[in-house]
């Protein structure tokens, strides 16, 4: 999820597209630009890595030679850097910045809405996060913006559009709702443990919302939990401690952890956050992930 401002790189910085291994042992740095690039998806060929960047998605060769191609959406263009690729490769589904989820297929082509018009007293808008192993249910955070603030839910939706279903009460900021490879939990980040504003952890959840169990206990806060294919590994950011949401450009870590919280490892630490890893960016076989790192150029630097 993502303010619906636009975000913009400080005149010092380029964002640099890494892919590495799911050791950490090997990482490559497979394109580098001065224009913000945000959350890669892994294509289930394994042919591309797609991206958002100012509104409009992108794809690009996992080595960086081919590419980056623009994948047109017109006119849906305003998009953030919520999108999933479906399980059979055909279809994109992506979130606007007008607050809905829409769908078009891979290649490209007129978007059709998915989700529901609610009552704009609500202000409701739709971040999208995860797709069920079948292809069938979409999870999302649904946004509510009320006179006392903002409060967020972990939802679903079936894919071909359908009623929504909420999981969580609203009674602490949630994110990032992802299903494990066997459709059996659904990983997310919550404060429910917190006890100061802010310090998210992991947490799963049944699709149902029920059997909610806590997976990471430390002091940094941990964000976008998501799973590898292979259902044995998952990747995760996390931001230091203090940290409230998920912003640009603080001291982040790329962690990996097995399914149940435990054999955590870093990978890599870096200035990110915000658009490093939103959305699932493991490879098919599992023993690659991407994620972009943000590094600002020291002064006198080239």
């Amino acid at each position: 999820m993502r303010p619906a401002e636009a975000r913009r790189l400080l005149p010092s910085q380029t964002c640099e597209l890494v892919v590495a291994d799911r050791t950490g042992a090997a990482k490559s740095v497979i394109y580098e630009t001065s224009e913000l690039i945000e959350a890669p998806n892994w294509s289930s060929d394994g042919q591309w890595l797609i991206y958002n960047a100012d509104g409009r998605l992108f794809r690009i060769s996992p080595d960086g030679q081919d590419g980056p191609h623009r994948i047109n959406t017109a006119p849906i263009e305003n998009l953030n850097n919520d999108h999933v690729i479906s399980p059979d490769g055909q279809s994109l589904f992506v979130s606007a910045n007008d607050g809905h989820l829409y769908t078009c297929p891979i290649g490209g082509g007129v978007p059709v809405k998915v989700s529901n018009d609610q009552d704009p007293a609500r202000k409701f808008r739709y971040y999208l996060h995860g797709i069920s192993p079948d292809g069938r249910t979409l999870a999302y955070v649904g946004l509510e913006q009320g006179a006392k603030g903002n409060v967020t839910r972990i939802c679903t939706i079936p894919a071909a559009g359908g009623a929504d279903v909420v999981l969580t009460d609203g009674s602490c900021p949630v994110d990032g709702p992802e299903y494990s490879a066997d459709g059996a939990w659904i990983y997310f980040n919550s404060e429910a443990a917190a006890t100061q504003a802010g310090h998210a952890q992991v947490f799963r959840m049944r699709p149902d919302g029920a059997g909610v169990e806590q997976l990471t206990h430390d002091a940094r806060v941990n964000w976008f939990p998501h799973a590898a294919p292979d259902g044995t590994i998952f990747a995760y950011i996390s931001f230091p401690t203090g940290t409230f949401g998920h912003p640009a450009d603080k001291d982040v870590i790329i962690r990996t952890m097995a399914p149940d919280g435990s054999d955590q490892r870093d990978i890599d630490r870096f200035n990110g956050g915000q658009g490093t890893i939103n959305v699932t960016s493991w490879s098919p076989d599992s023993q690659r992930f991407a994620y972009v790192r943000y590094p600002i150029r020291e002064a006198g630097r080239h």
